[in-house]
C-alpha cells in the first residue's frame, strides 16, 4: 500500500493511494482502510465468501497493516470449508504529484509577473499586505523578487488566474497572457503548456504629484491640471491642492489617457512653514466635482531649509491647512527650479503652474521609528538584487499607514511586544496607531505534545 507522506501543509496526513490515481483519506483502523485493504486482494476472494474482516492490533509507527478474514467455500457434496488466515500489509511511503511539483521549486505551470514602472515601491509594499490578509499565497510554489516586480509561479493555471483576478479588483492594472508549448502526445491528444501572464501597475504611487490632460482634467469637473496623489487602491485617488477638489482614476481611464508621475521621493525638498492662512471661501466654477470633507484649503508661505539664509519665499496653496502651522516643516516639490520633461506642463501657461506643491508634513523619522510598538508581516520570496534604498522606502509606507486610516483598513496590524506602550501621539503630534487597531501575533515555539517521541506530560 501506499501511504501519502505529508511534506507540505496544505496536504492532509493519512492519505492512501487508491488506484489508478486518486487519494483517499483514512483513520487508522477505519471501515474506509478496510474497505480499501480488501481491494487490494479483491481478485482472490472472488473466488470464496467472506465471512468476516477485522484489523489485527499493529503499533501505529510500524507501517504495518494486519487484517483478519473469515472466508468459506464449498468443497464436495454441500460441505463447506471455513478458515481464518491474517493478510500483512506493508505501508509505503510516497508523494502526490502536487507535492512533488511544490518540493522542485523549479517546476511550474503558470507564473504571474507583476510589473511597477517607478522608483518607489509603495504599491507593492501595499500589495504585499493585502495578499497576506487574504491568504492569496497560498497556492504559489515560489515567490521571486526582482528590481521593478514580483512574479508568482504555481502548480496550475487556474490558480494564476485566480491570483490575476485578485491583483485587478485590488490595484489598477491591465495584462497580457501568453502560452508556450512544451510538449504533447498525439495518441491522446494532450498538450502541456506553461502559461505567463504579464501585469502592469500604474505608474502612480502616493504622494506623486502629477500633470493631467487637459481633456482628461475637464472630464473630471473642470479641476486644475497639476494634482496630487494621495491614496492608490483599486482607483487613484487624486486632490486638487487649489480647490480640494478630489476625483477618482479607474485604470482603463488610465491607460486611455495616461499621465507620468513630475517628481520622484528623492526630489522632495523640506520647507519650513512662515505662515498659514485658512481659505474660508471656496470658489467653485461650474460643473466642478466633489470637494474633499478631509482635508482643508490653505494658503502659505514656506521658505527652503537650505535657503535659511536668504530672504526668498514661496507662495503657495495647499491641501494640509489643517495640519500646518507657522514653524512645521513640509516636505514639498519645487516646479520653479526643477527642469521638467513632461507634455502636459509644458503646454501649460505659466500662471497656472503654482510655485511649490507641498505633499505632506514632515515629522522626525528616528523619534517615530523608535516609539512605533507595531510591526507587519512579511511574503516569504526570494530576493535578488535587492537595493540598499528599500528600507527607506518601507519606512516611508509604515508612516503612510500611519498617517492614513483608509489604507490601514485593508491591513493587519500586529502589536510589537518588545516595544512599551505609550500615548497615541508623541510630543511633536505625529499620527500613531491606536491598539485597538493591533491584532495580537501569536507565536507557536514548539507542538503542544513536545517534540517528536516525548511525553505527553512532563
Amino acid at each position: 500500500m501506499e501511504y501519502m507522506t505529508d511534506p507540505v501543509k496544505h496536504t492532509p496526513g493519512h492519505m492512501y493511494f487508491q488506484p489508478p490515481g486518486t487519494w483517499v483519506q483514512c483513520a487508522l483502523e477505519s471501515r474506509d482502510l478496510l474497505a480499501l485493504c480488501l481491494k487490494k486482494i479483491k481478485a482472490p476472494l472472488s473466488k470464496v465468501r467472506l465471512v468476516d474482516a477485522s484489523f489485527v492490533w499493529t503499533e501505529p509507527h510500524s507501517k504495518r497493516l494486519k487484517v483478519k478474514l473469515t472466508i468459506q467455500k464449498e468443497v464436495m457434496n454441500g460441505a463447506i470449508l471455513q478458515q481464518v488466515f491474517v493478510v500483512d500489509y506493508v505501508v509505503q511511503p510516497q508523494m502526490c504529484g502536487d507535492c512533488h511539483r511544490v518540493e522542485a521549486k523549479d517546476f511550474w505551470k503558470a507564473v504571474v509577473q507583476v510589473r511597477q514602472k517607478t522608483l518607489h515601491k509603495k504599491t507593492f509594499y501595499y500589495l504585499e499586505q493585502l495578499i497576506l490578509k487574504y491568504g492569496m499565497h497560498q497556492n504559489t510554489l515560489r515567490i521571486k523578487e526582482i528590481h521593478d516586480g514580483l512574479d508568482f509561479y504555481y502548480s496550475s493555471k487556474q490558480h494564476a488566474q485566480k491570483m490575476v483576478e485578485f491583483l485587478q479588483c485590488t490595484v489598477p492594472t491591465r495584462y497580457k497572457a501568453s502560452q508556450r508549448l512544451i510538449s504533447q502526445d498525439i495518441h491522446s491528444n494532450t498538450y502541456n503548456y506553461k502559461s505567463t501572464f504579464s501585469l502592469e501597475i500604474v505608474p502612480i504611487c502616493k504622494d506623486n504629484v502629477v500633470c493631467l490632460s487637459p481633456k482628461l482634467a475637464q472630464s473630471l469637473g473642470n479641476m486644475n491640471q497639476i494634482c496630487v496623489c494621495i491614496r492608490v487602491t483599486s482607483v487613484i485617488h487624486l486632490i486638487d491642492p487649489n480647490t480640494l477638489q478630489v476625483a477618482d482614476i479607474d485604470g482603463n481611464t488610465f491607460w486611455s489617457h495616461p499621465f507620468n508621475s513630475l517628481c520622484h521621493p528623492k526630489q522632495l525638498e523640506e520647507f519650513i512653514v512662515m505662515e498659514c492662512s485658512i481659505v474660508q471661501d471656496i470658489k467653485r466654477s461650474a460643473g466642478a466635482g466633489m470637494i474633499s470633507k478631509k482635508h482643508t484649503l490653505g494658503e502659505v508661505w514656506v521658505q527652503k531649509t537650505s535657503e535659511m539664509n536668504t530672504d526668498k519665499q514661496y507662495f503657495c496653496r495647499t491641501h494640509l491647512g489643517h495640519l500646518l502651522n507657522p514653524g512645521d516643516l513640509v516636505l514639498g516639490f519645487d516646479l520653479v527650479n526643477c527642469n521638467l520633461n513632461d507634455e502636459h506642463v509644458n503646454k501649460m501657461k505659466s500662471d497656472r503652474v503654482p510655485d511649490v506643491v507641498l505633499i505632506k508634513k514632515s515629522y522626525d523619522r528616528t523619534r517615530r521609528q523608535r516609539r512605533r510598538n507595531w510591526k507587519l508581516k512579511e511574503l516569504a520570496r526570494d530576493r535578488e538584487n535587492t537595493d540598499t534604498d528599500d528600507e527607506r522606502q518601507y519606512q516611508d509606507f509604515l508612516e503612510d499607514l500611519e498617517e492614513d486610516e483608509a489604507i490601514r483598513k485593508n491591513v493587519n496590524i500586529y502589536r510589537d511586544s518588545t516595544i512599551p506602550v505609550e500615548s497615541d501621539t508623541d510630543d511633536e503630534g505625529a499620527p500613531r496607531i491606536s491598539l485597538a487597531e493591533m491584532l495580537e501575533d501569536l507565536h507557536i515555539s514548539q507542538d503542544a505534545t513536545g517534540g517528536e517521541g516525548e511525553s505527553m506530560m512532563t
